[in-house]
């Protein structure tokens, strides 16, 4: 019976969106003289507007490739499991998770596009391979109705994912100091989900530019916040034989029909040595209501899966839960070496509660 909660690792392979941009270059930097020079490029939009003003402009167009690599705590619930499409079975009262950790490197392409001086424009498209990691409990009631874990589980699971997204950053920068409002929507597939996982990302910076001797070279620092938030809601379908050993599949469902009846028993023990009286008690009808309700549970899903295995091979499990994380803020600190006005290489990492992050990339941009 404790196999069953591995069909949970393949609705938490999602891993928490951080495709979006570390840093933009300021879509404003003022410069120190006033010079009306002419401005070549379409974009961005009243550019030429503000050079003649007298600001300096980045390349309009830009093209980043990014590693990224993150770690994060999920707060699971709701877990409903059902067999060839059949009833759903709620899990909550007998699966408790003590951890579970999803994990992620990934590589992004994010072409960006200046549409204003002060609003920058970007894709995101990403390759990434995740893994969950999960600690959890099988739970029952024992002879005195108290809660007894009767097995543990540490397991993980690894799958792929996709990410498509775009995203926007209004920025505002004077005398080298600037602020960025970045945001962006993703949506992530993973071949174990019926459908993709939605992310909105929002990410304040705020950092300072400092030039260098050379010129057009300077180099940024910044902190901010990250924020990330998901769809919760989480359903798929997978064949059987993808989540279990089927080879000794057939023992532990036997084995999972006589720890049912033994704490049936246990149970209906319990509650006929009380008295009529005691019997009263809304304490004693509680646990007794619960064990019965937890038990029935427990010997349904069982059944299920007894009735599944007379087909293992072409048998489903369908799965649907909610997740969060269990932090939606970290706090983050990064820097941005720019080269001359076409490359730029920048890292970011990301700390504080229960996620970590590291975004490490290099840009080129051009005039468009």
């Amino acid at each position: 019976m404790k196999n069953i909660l591995v069909v949970v690792l393949f609705c938490l392979s999602f891993f928490n969106n951080i495709f979006g941009q570390a840093y933009s270059a300021q879509g404003l930097e003022r410069t120190d003289s006033l010079e009306k020079s002419e401005y070549p490029y379409i974009f961005p939009i009243y550019g030429a507007d503000a050079v003649k003003l007298g600001y300096k402009l980045p390349y309009s167009a830009g093209i980043g490739i990014n590693y990224l690599w993150q770690n994060s705590d999920l707060i699971i619930d709701n877990l409903n499991i059902g067999f060839n499409n059949g009833p759903m079975h709620n899990l909550d009262e007998i699966i408790r998770f003590n951890d579970a950790q999803s994990s992620a490197s990934a590589v992004n392409l994010r072409p960006d596009l200046w549409l204003f001086p002060f609003l920058n424009v970007y894709g995101i498209f990403a390759q990434a391979k995740t893994s969950t990691e999960i600690n959890a409990g099988i739970w029952l009631p024992d002879t005195a109705n108290v809660w007894q874990e009767l097995t543990a589980l540490a397991t993980t699971a690894n799958f792929d994912a996709t990410t498509f997204g775009v995203g926007v950053t209004p920025t505002f920068a004077i005398t080298g100091w600037w602020i960025a409002l970045d945001m962006n929507v993703a949506w992530t597939d993973v071949s174990a989900l019926d459908e993709p996982v939605f992310t909105f990302v929002f990410g304040p910076r705020m950092g300072k530019t400092f030039k260098l001797n050379e010129e057009d070279m300077n180099i940024a620092l910044w902190f901010g916040g990250f924020r990330v938030k998901f769809s919760s809601s989480t359903n798929g379908s997978l064949n059987l034989s993808e989540l279990f050993n089927l080879g000794d599949l057939q023992a532990r469902v036997d084995q999972g029909f006589i720890a049912v009846d033994v704490a049936q028993a246990n149970l209906d023990a319990w509650w006929n040595s009380l008295s009529p009286v005691e019997q009263q008690k809304p304490v004693n009808k509680a646990k007794y209501e619960t064990g019965a309700r937890t038990i029935e549970k427990a010997g349904n899903i069982i059944t299920s899966l007894d009735g599944a295995l007379s087909n293992a091979e072409s048998s489903t499990v369908q799965y649907s839960l909610d997740k969060t994380n269990k932090n939606k803020w970290n706090i983050i600190v990064g820097s941005q070496f720019q080269l001359n006005k076409h490359w730029q290489l920048r890292a970011e990492y990301g700390f504080l509660g229960s996620r970590h992050q590291f975004i490490g990339g290099i840009q080129y941009r051009f005039g468009f």
